[in-house]
């Protein structure tokens, strides 16, 4: 598996973790769910960022994601 796509599973997972957060708190529950959830998918993230040479800019991340969801979807 390649950087990118620790990225972008990384941050589709975390941006889906976050309503799940809002649902907990507002329900008066610990979101201990989704609270690892979000541990895991920052942790993708830091992996890619850190084990691609260079790293990634804000103005590729949008590209890597296309990218990446292209490559998959045929």
């Amino acid at each position: 598996m390649d950087h990118d796509l620790f990225l972008t599973i990384g941050l589709i997972v975390a941006v889906f973790s976050v309503p799940s957060v809002i649902s907990a708190i507002s329900d008066g529950r610990t979101p201990r769910v989704a609270a690892i959830v979000l541990v895991v998918s920052g942790g993708l993230v830091a992996y890619a960022v850190t084990q691609k040479p260079g790293g990634y800019s804000m103005d590729q991340v949008p590209n890597v994601i296309v990218n990446v969801i292209a490559r998959f979807t045929g």
